[in-house]
């Protein structure tokens, strides 16, 4: 299940959703795209070429709209000798100049987007394809123990370049485990 659960900047939880248009129409106010695709049944252990060929269409009509340059397909789990290395690169809150677009094959995580003095932790699951505006504060953490899949696109050739804002905004909103484990 889809969530969204809105903080202030110390932490204090204002508002939860768990109604997909709901979130659908909080984040579209912000601009921000949140949307379900239909999931393709496929095996836990599918390549990127699997991935990339069962969301062929999908990701040829994302790509004609943006103008992608570029994707791959991210895939973290549980076992990956570098997961907290990995999570750890996600977890300050940094800006792009090109916009972060991301479909979730498999799994999930949760993205943390810092707008208008209030955080929005939106946590995406199989399905949900989500595009966050170029400039907009943001960080992602995929939990201690992540497990996902996610087709990310790019359109700049360098992908994915984080510019970091030196704030310490993410130290006070809670992870992705602590969210999951309290609200779903």
């Amino acid at each position: 299940m889809s969530l969204l659960v809105l903080y202030d900047e110390e932490g204090k939880v204002l508002k939860v959703e768990m109604d997909h248009d709901s979130i659908v129409k909080t984040l579209e106010d912000l601009c921000i795209i949140f949307q379900r695709w239909q999931v393709k049944n496929l095996p836990e252990d599918a390549s990127e070429e699997d991935v990339l060929k069962a969301y062929e269409k999908e990701i040829e009509s994302i790509k004609s709209f943006y103008k992608f340059v570029s994707l791959d397909v991210a895939s973290i789990t549980p076992d990956h000798p570098k997961k907290s290395e990995l999570r750890n690169m996600f977890l300050r809150e940094h800006t792009h100049s090109d916009f972060e677009v991301r479909f979730f094959v498999d799994g999930m995580g949760t993205f943390y987007l810092h707008l208008r003095d209030k955080v929005y932790a939106v946590v995406c699951e199989k399905g949900d394809f989500i595009s966050v505006p170029a400039n907009t504060p943001h960080w992602f953490d995929m939990g201690k123990n992540p497990s996902f899949k996610a087709i990310r696109f790019f359109s700049i050739p360098e992908g994915w370049v984080a510019n970091f804002t030196g704030s310490d905004i993410s130290e006070k909103i809670p992870d992705h485990d602590s969210i999951v484990s309290s609200w779903l």
